[in-house]
Formats: structure tokens, sequence, C-alpha cells
């Protein structure tokens, strides 16, 4: 796969446009040239603190999120790699707490694609590279790694079990049909089964873990349970919090600083794979407040007074960057009430995803363009839409009725919605 990055820095941006230029043959998988690349970089993956690896369709980085808030209550150092970024490529590399400067990157980025030049890396290959080999070089007391795409043949996937702490898996569903679903023998055919077995490829000898029960199709966790099983990891069952809670117990906790009833779900993911494992101490009193101080941007946020949304008037203007019929069914139960939706889909994605769940809440769907991807037309999104030139001429397009506005269906989108209200992730 092949992504976009820009930088205000001249160096950063030079290694960028590196960056840009890569792209992975057609039909290449497996494991094999990100372990060279990291074999020539003094393989830093064998040399992080405890880690955390979080695989999933939906909820995979706000769990990430959820870790390093419960862990930096508790006073620790964490790094973080996550992905895709919404403004700034440093957003991938969280180094002890704090986002890479753009001085270090560029020097990082191009000791890996000069270590790498010869071997055809992938963007998100690289990207892995370099933060496992920052991670290496800078002390920090653990690691929170997410999954780029699926999970047994993710580039993250090197992680070893000398290194893991816990690995969790978050909710699933139908997504990058072209490659989770590619045609394989000797693996399910039935699609959610298939994607369960993609997802559990980190699980682990003797590393526990974590998945929440409940959160997915039955046959989505037998085939968890079995892979599990299969690898000798260490499976844990883990119930989620608030409405959702399976037992009492699990009701006592506080809402999360991410908004949305899912975030329950993610939330006792993050405390289960804590919970499961024996490499770092978290008390109950650090989990309860990283619950609370979490953040993630471009997942239910409502945005700030800024540029943008002083176009809108006095209404609520929220972001989120779900693009799949599991991410459209949260934001509806997220949401109540009457609502206008401004929507841009890449057009790979199911232009169905949000509008179904949202029904007849839509008071007015807004279609318009993802800057610098292919999108969706508006013809795409049945009738009674209508199109906007960009965000800024879809908010003020919209009727005085005070109602709130849901921006959503990309975070390439959502990246631009941040960079154009002044809200850049830090």
């Amino acid at each position: 796969m092949r992504d976009f990055a820009r930088s205000e820095s001249a160096a950063v941006q030079a290694q960028l446009d590196r960056l840009a230029q890569l792209s992975v043959p057609d039909g290449r998988l497996g494991l094999d040239t990100i372990r060279a690349l990291l074999d020539r970089l003094g393989n830093p993956h064998r040399q992080l603190p405890p880690v955390f690896h979080v695989a999933g369709t939906n909820g995979k980085g706000s769990t990430c999120a959820f870790l390093r808030a419960m862990l930096e209550a508790q006073g620790y150092s964490v790094h973080m790699t996550t992905s895709p970024h919404l403004v700034r490529y440093n957003e991938r590399i969280r180094v002890a707490g704090e986002l890479i400067s753009d001085e270090r990157l560029a020097v990082l980025l191009a000791e890996v694609l000069d270590a790498g030049e010869d071997l055809n890396p992938s963007f998100f290959e690289t990207t892995i590279a370099a933060a496992f080999t920052e991670f290496a070089r800078v002390p920090a007391d653990a690691c929170i790694v997410e999954v780029g795409l699926g999970g047994r043949f993710d580039a993250t996937n090197v992680l070893e079990p000398e290194v893991l702490a816990a690995c969790g898996i978050a909710a699933l569903g139908i997504d990058h049909e072209r490659f989770l679903l590619a045609p394989e023998v000797g693996v399910p055919s039935e699609p959610i089964e298939r994607i369960a077995f993609e997802k559990a490829g980190i699980a682990k000898m003797g590393v526990p873990l974590a998945v929440i029960a409940g959160s997915n199709p039955p046959e989505a966790e037998a085939m968890i349970g079995s892979v599990a099983a299969k690898v000798g990891a260490k499976l844990t069952m883990a119930t989620s919090f608030g409405n959702g809670a399976i037992d009492a117990s699990a009701k006592d906790y506080p809402h999360p600083g991410i908004r949305g009833p899912h975030q329950e779900r993610n939330a006792a993911l993050a405390h289960a794979m804590l919970r499961s494992q024996n490499r770092i101490s978290v008390d109950e009193t650090a989990i309860r407040k990283g619950i609370e101080a979490a953040s993630w941007p471009a997942r239910m946020q409502l945005l700030r007074k800024g540029p943008l949304t002083d176009l809108a008037g006095k209404r609520q203007v929220w972001l989120d960057g779900g693009h799949n019929p599991n991410a459209g069914e949260a934001v509806a139960k997220a949401l109540t009430g009457q609502l206008h939706l401004v929507l841009g889909m890449l057009d790979n994605k199911d232009p169905r995803a949000l509008i179904e769940p949202l029904g007849d809440r839509l008071s007015s769907v807004t279609v318009v363009p993802v800057p610098g991807h292919e999108a969706h037309p508006v013809e795409a999104f049945g009738t009674r839409v209508t199109s906007a030139a960009d965000v800024k001429e879809a908010l003020r397009g919209l009727a005085a009725d005070g109602l709130p506005v849901l921006i959503a269906g990309s975070l390439y989108l959502a990246g631009d919605v941040l960079r154009l209200n002044n809200e850049v992730p830090d």
C-alpha cells in the first residue's frame, strides 16, 4: 500500500518524498523484507521495552490510546507507534511520550531509507523500521504497537515473544477486503472467520492474548481461540465496561475520555491486556485515571471553536474517521437525535457504511471530496444527497436549524478538517 505525507520541514519533506515513491509489488506477502531491513539496522525490534501489540478492525487505535493513558498515569515513559497519521507524519512515532521531532525524524528516515534502498520496502515497512530503531535507542518503560493491516503478514508482526508483554484484538469487521480476503490455500474462506484468522496471526507462544467476550461473532471468537491454542498463546476472554458489562464489577469503572459507548469495550481491552501480563505493574488507580484521561483524535471528537467550526454557526461539530459498517453502527449509537452529515469516503469503501446506520435521523447529507485521494462521487450515495466542493462549502450550506453536524467517512478527510480548524494532534 502507498500513503501520503507532507511536512513544513524541508529536511523531513525530502525523506517523505522518498517514502512516497515506495510501493509493494503485487502479490508480495510475508515478513521477509521487513526482517531483512531490521537486520541491517541491528534488529531493534529485539531491543524494545515490554511491548503491547494491538490488532483489530475498529478500535485498535483507541485501545492503544487507553493503554498509553493508563501506563502514563502510573508514571511510566511510553513509546507508541500508530497509523495512519492525520495531519503530520510525526504522529506515527511517539518517543517516550512525545511526538518525534522534525530534526530527529529527518535523520532517522534517511538512515532507514538508505539501509533498505535495494530491498524495495513499503511505506509502512519503512515507517515501522524507523519507529523500532528509535524506540530501541531511547529509554522507556513500555512500548505500544498498533497493527497496520491485518496481523499475520503485517510489518509489526516481526515482534517476538521475548519483547511482548501482551497482545490484544479489538472489534472485527469486514474491511480492506482486497488484502485480507485475497484467495489463499489453507486459510478460512468465510469472510469474518478469515478476518479473525488474519488478526489472530499476532498471537505468540506464551504471550497473553486478550479479547473482549461478545464483541465479535461467535465464529470469529472460535477462530481466535483456535489460533491461540495452536500457537500456545494465553487467551483471556475479558468483560466489557459500563452498560455492556458482562458482570456487575465491570460497571464500576468511570466513563471513558474518548466518546461513544463502544469505547467502554476498548478501555476494557486495554485493561485486560495490562491485567493479563506480568512484565510491568499498573494499579487500579492508574487504570481509572487512564480511562478518564485518554484521548484519540477523529474518534467521535467534538471539535473546538476554530476557523472551520465558525462556519457552522453555534451548532456542535463532531468528527469521526469511521468508514466501514461496524464504525457506522458505533457512530449511530454515540450520537442521538437528528443531525447533518458531511461525508467523504474513499472509492474502495462501502458508501452505505454510515448512511444506513444513521437512517432517518439524517436531516441532510452533503458529499465532499477527500483531498488528495480518489473518493466516491455524490451518485454513489443514493438520492436526497447533495454535494459541495469542500468541507467549508458544506458547512456554510447547512440549514440554520442548529442541529449538530457530523463530518465523517475517512481519516484522510478528518486530518484535513483538523488542519483547517487548527487542531493539529500533538
